[in-house]
């Protein structure tokens, strides 16, 4: 396994892999297979620092590992200094619609916006906390202050200037006017120790104003983020966090099948059409500091009727490299389509699986080698595993046996790995029947 296993990580694996998701952290330790698409994601964010942006499709099968690499993402991300936000796309969060669906999603991506120190979501509060504390320390350093003096008006002056600056580089951004209104209203309230004011501001920022001039009350502000201009404020949002020293926004969307099931065509084109906006503003250096990843099935890309290829401009973008093959990829290309793991590649899993039930329960794993490799061919030799069986079952019934085996010792552990013999060790060494998925 790679660096050094935590108990919190351990609990973060079992717990979540058990439950059937992705765990938000420790994901070094079981992942397998997704090398080349970790050192591809690693240049993406490389580049985006640089102050490009970057758009990506994940395209896989249910269960072939598209939330996985999302995770992996956003912890390469945490990682490299980005704050990450992440949405999943429902029949009320869309890219393009009315009665709030569009704003929506934006509320829901600040909602889960995410930092290294605060991988759980809710970071924004943390995020200006942390830059207002700054920009007091600059201020009183630059201006010979002794201390932070919130009783001397001249100081929070100084302060509100120094985050008046901030209009100052985004100018030519939409929205980056009222933006900045509402950061000194945050200040405010962080000076007076004003809490309405702070929430007001928080709920601006998150979109969650439904009136003007409800907003303009409460803030003194002239617009509200809504489904008509969210995307601008994405853009707010990507250029503000690398102003204060972040190195960009990572914008994971999953579930897109949920644009695709739009069934009014003309809905589901503007949809669209918010895609291939996005793709042409971060291709076309539009945007800086903005990385957009969209997670969805093959249907969701390739179906000519209802997908992204229906769509001839964005087909057009999307077509993926002739020259590649499962042996010969592109990961550089906006399309990476996923491929599901090998045989050896999901056993190595399940072994790194035992080792941390093994550190995390505190005993001496003796799970052999050619159990693993025997529960892995019972598993894919019931009927209909094949087309249905994902490796996020396998790793649930697998870990599910070795609770059954840690806390019973008088188990029969043929019920989970079968009899061992030397025809089912021979078996072993041949492939699987079925597709191996990942996790």
């Amino acid at each position: 396994m790679a660096g050094k296993l935590r108990k919190k990580d351990s609990t973060a694996i079992l717990n979540s892999l058990y439950g059937g998701v992705v765990p938000n952290r420790g994901l070094e330790h079981i992942m397998v297979g997704r090398k080349e698409e970790a050192t591809q994601i690693l240049k993406d964010l490389g580049t985006v620092k640089d102050g490009t942006s970057l758009i990506k499709f994940i395209i896989g099968s249910f269960g072939s590992g598209k939330t996985f690499l999302q995770a992996l993402i956003q912890q390469v991300a945490f990682s490299e200094k980005f704050v990450v936000g992440k949405v999943d796309f429902d029949a009320n969060r869309r890219l393009y619609g009315s009665e709030g669906k569009s704003v929506a999603t934006y509320s829901e991506m600040m909602k889960n916006l995410s930092i290294a120190t605060c991988p759980e979501g809710n970071a924004l509060p943390i995020i200006l906390d942390q830059w207002i504390s700054e920009v007091q320390t600059k201020t009183m350093q630059d201006k010979g202050y002794g201390s932070v003096a919130y009783d001397n008006p001249q100081f929070i002056k100084d302060v509100e200037h120094e985050i008046a600056e901030t209009a100052t580089k985004m100018d030519g951004l939409v929205g980056g006017f009222d933006f900045v209104r509402v950061l000194m209203q945050y200040f405010k309230g962080f000076v007076e120790d004003n809490s309405h004011l702070q929430r007001s501001a928080l709920r601006w920022l998150r979109g969650e104003y439904s009136t003007k001039t409800e907003a303009r009350g409460d803030l003194g502000v002239r617009d509200i983020i809504d489904d008509s201009n969210y995307y601008d404020y994405i853009k707010v949002i990507a250029q503000f966090v690398r102003q204060i020293g972040y190195s960009g926004l990572v914008v994971n969307f999953d579930e897109a099948i949920n644009l695709y099931k739009i069934n009014h065509p003309q809905a589901r084109d503007k949809n669209y059409e918010t895609i291939l906006k996005i793709f042409n503003d971060t291709l076309q250096g539009n945007v800086v500091g903005l990385y957009i990843v969209f997670s969805g099935t093959p249907e969701f890309l390739e179906d000519e009727r209802r997908g992204l290829y229906s769509y001839e401009a964005i087909k057009r973008r999307l077509v993926l490299n002739k020259f590649e093959s499962s042996e010969f990829r592109d990961l550089s290309q906006p399309v990476i389509k996923l491929t599901p793991l090998k045989q050896e590649e999901l056993f190595l899993l399940l072994k790194n699986l035992v080792a941390i039930h093994g550190f995390h329960y505190d005993y001496e794993p003796n799970v052999l080698g050619e159990e693993i490799r025997s529960f892995i061919i019972q598993e894919y030799s019931r009927p209909g595993a094949a087309e249905n069986l994902t490796a996020s079952d396998i790793i649930r019934t697998f870990i599910g046996g070795l609770n059954i085996l840690q806390q019973n010792s008088e188990f029969d552990r043929t019920k989970i790995f079968g009899a061992q013999d030397n025809s089912n060790v021979q078996t072993a060494k041949k492939p699987v029947a079925g597709r191996f998925h990942s996790a």
